[in-house]
């Protein structure tokens, strides 16, 4: 991963939040937000153009798949699922990349890795 990275985080439990941003700015990425609800993660990734969506499952206001889903809607940006549990996201998205809770930074990165090799679907 030798290019700088614009990385919106979705995450509405801020104490993991602060820990995935501070994650991804060792990697030596930039964290161009972070998100705590579904709306707020549509409209943070119209504005921002993030490269990458790192994106807690579920959220306590609205959903972070939803929030994906409408976000491709307008243009594919590469992202990866956090979660306790991926069976939700394995059913709805079996091609999506996932990184259970808790991990750890070298796992991060090879979740990242994954992402950013899945292309945009061809319509």
């Amino acid at each position: 991963m030798s290019r700088l990275l614009r990385v919106l985080v979705i995450e509405d439990n801020a104490l993991i939040a602060s820990l995935l941003a501070e994650a991804v700015e060792d990697l030596g990425h930039i964290v161009c937000a972070i998100a705590v609800t579904e709306t707020e993660a549509v409209a943070q990734a119209l504005t921002y153009q993030p490269d990458l969506m790192i994106v807690d499952a579920g959220l306590a206001d609205g959903s972070g798949i939803s929030a994906v889903e409408t976000i491709l809607r307008t243009h594919f940006v590469p992202h990866l699922y956090v979660t306790g549990s991926g069976r939700e996201v394995k059913a709805l998205h079996p091609d999506a990349v996932i990184l259970e809770k808790p991990f750890f930074v070298p796992e991060l990165v090879r979740a990242i890795e994954r992402a950013l090799l899945v292309s945009a679907p061809t319509i």
